[in-house]
């Protein structure tokens, strides 16, 4: 069973560093994603999964919960401590937390 957890969860997770997987496709991302979030799409994780740390939770966000709560359980089964965000995106956005807009992680 996929373990998810809250946009609230996240965001104190988000503030101690955690590691935020965005796994909409570039169009979405660069419309608005968590800050540092980093973009790998659904059909692009399978071969990069090497790029992730296995001993640090991965918080892994989209723009409902719907992509994100299916690559967790991916992610999962290779042996991460994956979560999915529910309400994903939309919901980090509705309660207020910052959104950058761009390519980078990290764009103003």
């Amino acid at each position: 069973m996929t373990a998810t957890t809250t946009v609230s969860a996240l965001a104190a997770a988000h503030a101690d560093g955690a590691v935020v997987i965005d796994v909409r496709e570039p169009m979405e991302y660069v419309g608005g994603h968590v800050p540092g979030a980093v973009l790998m799409p659904m059909g692009q994780l399978a071969s990069r999964v090497f790029e992730l740390d296995r001993s640090r939770p991965v918080f892994v966000i989209c723009a409902s919960g719907n992509r994100s709560r299916a690559m967790a359980d991916f992610l999962e089964r290779a042996g991460f401590d994956a979560r999915s965000v529910d309400g994903g995106t939309s919901e980090w956005i509705q309660s207020g937390h910052p959104v950058v807009r761009g390519t980078r992680p990290n764009a103003a």
